[in-house]
This record gives structure tokens, C-alpha cells and sequence, in this order.
């Protein structure tokens, strides 16, 4: 079985802005609009990266679980990290067997969603879904609509190569996601503590920003680095160590 990151999806107070600085820093553009997050009181964009894409929801009534996540982590911040795999009933089994409480799940004709809660996974959330009616990379993705290839924009940056989970516990967080994709932990070039999956890292550390547990940077696979960051730069977006800083989250490029 096999388990790939398909989508980051980031949480903002305001959508537009942060939507406008993806694509002004990283060449991307929009592919989808999903009216149904508005049962959740939401609103969002998404953006192909390559054959994965960034999700920015945002507010758009009071009393949201994406509101009280925005309040708990003291702003704009990454949210979820999405996954896609090859057979959605043994990864529920498996759920169900580790007694995890699942936030939200659904299934349509062609895709099975499954969302497990932080408090039983630490981290961030994590997501398990299924297309079942396209398992190839670069195939259909219910979340990004039906034609989300024609947005997809690969002048400056071409996949999203690893995300970075903040925990004052990392190695605890780290074992319990290695538990639940039943995928073994390795040591990153910097040593750092990894979870890999069929198409990119899930990186586990300790708290640098002064902020609570979460979903803290994400790394990019850069096809013209300097771009990104003269724009990153030109918008004030950009650190001293080439971190490119957008929706409080931490982007860093590599070729």
C-alpha cells in the first residue's frame, strides 16, 4: 500500500491576500473554488503545485473549527496535511484499531475522505483519502475539481517536497504517524526525524517560531528559486536565511 502527500491545505483570516502572495512569489495559480466548504463556515482556493496542490481556506462565520484553529496557534498558520492512498478500507480498519477519533468523513461516488482528530494524533491534522477512480499521480482529485491540470503553472516551482509538523514532542508525534500510515521513521540528510512517503518527507521538530504545536513550513521543489525569492523579497515576505514567510508558515526552496 501506498501513501502519497497529495495537498497542504494552509487556515487565514483573510483569503485573498494570502491566495494573491502564492501566486505573485510562487507563479501559481487557481484551479478551484469548492462551494462545499461553505457547510463549515469556510471559504478557499486551491493551487496545483506540479500534481499536489496548496489549499487556503478562511472563515467566513463566527464559531468555526477553522476560526478556534486560527485563535489556538495565534494566526494565520499551515492547517492539514492531506494524503492520498491506493485502498481507503485497510487504513480505516487500521484507524478504527488504534482508536482514533475520526473530525470528518464522507464518501462520494469516487472518492473516500477520511480526516483524523489532532488530539489523537498530535501534530496537526492529518488526512487519508482515496481516489478511487484514478489512483495515478498526476489523475483526478475530488477537492480540486474536475479540469484543475489546466491551472497547473510549473515556471517556478514543481512539487511540494516535504512538510515540516511542529510538537514540543517530536519524536512522540513522529511514532504515532509512523503508527497510523504504518510507514517506518528515518533520519533526514540533517538528521532530523522523517516520515516517508511515496512522493515526499514529513519532517518532525521542535518549536523554533514561539508557536504551539502545528503544521509549521513545507518545502518546495524550485524550477526558478531566484524568482521566488526576488519576489518574496519585494513583498517583505522573505527572511534572512532565504525562508520565504507566507500565511505563517515557513516555505523553503531547493532545486
Amino acid at each position: 500500500m501506498w501513501l502519497r502527500l497529495r495537498q497542504i491545505c494552509l487556515v487565514a483570516r483573510e483569503l485573498e491576500p494570502v491566495v494573491d502572495d502564492l501566486r505573485a512569489v510562487f507563479g501559481l495559480e487557481i484551479a478551484y473554488r469548492d462551494p462545499a466548504v461553505g457547510y463549515y463556515g469556510l471559504e478557499n482556493a486551491l493551487l496545483p503545485v506540479g500534481n499536489q496542490f496548496l489549499e487556503v481556506v478562511a472563515p467566513i462565520q463566527e464559531q468555526t473549527a477553522g476560526g478556534r484553529y486560527l485563535e489556538k496557534r495565534g494566526g494565520d498558520g499551515g492547517y492539514m496535511v492531506i494524503t492520498q492512498c491506493d485502498d481507503h478500507g485497510p487504513r480505516r480498519r487500521r484507524i478504527e484499531r488504534l482508536g482514533i477519533r475520526l473530525a470528518s468523513q464522507f464518501e462520494l461516488k469516487g472518492f473516500q475522505h477520511m480526516q483524523l482528530h489532532p488530539k489523537d494524533t498530535g501534530g496537526s491534522f492529518f488526512e487519508i483519502d482515496c481516489q478511487t477512480d484514478g489512483l495515478e499521480s498526476d489523475g483526478p482529485w475530488e477537492p480540486a475539481g474536475t479540469d484543475w491540470w489546466q491551472a497547473r503553472r510549473l515556471d517556478v516551482v514543481r512539487a511540494i517536497s516535504a512538510a515540516e509538523i511542529q510538537s514540543p514532542e517530536p519524536r512522540r508525534v513522529a511514532e504515532r504517524w509512523s503508527e497510523i500510515s504504518e510507514l517506518p521513521l528515518e533520519a533526514d540528510e540533517h538528521d532530523r526525524i522523517s516520515l516517508p512517503l511515496e512522493n515526499a518527507r514529513l519532517r518532525f521538530v521542535e518549536p523554533s517560531d514561539g508557536r504551539p504545536e502545528g503544521l509549521g513550513g513545507v518545502d518546495l521543489a524550485a524550477v526558478d528559486r531566484q524568482r521566488a525569492l526576488a519576489a518574496a523579497a519585494e513583498r517583505g515576505l522573505r527572511s534572512q536565511d532565504d525562508v520565504i514567510l507566507i500565511c505563517g508558515t515557513r516555505f523553503r526552496l531547493h532545486d
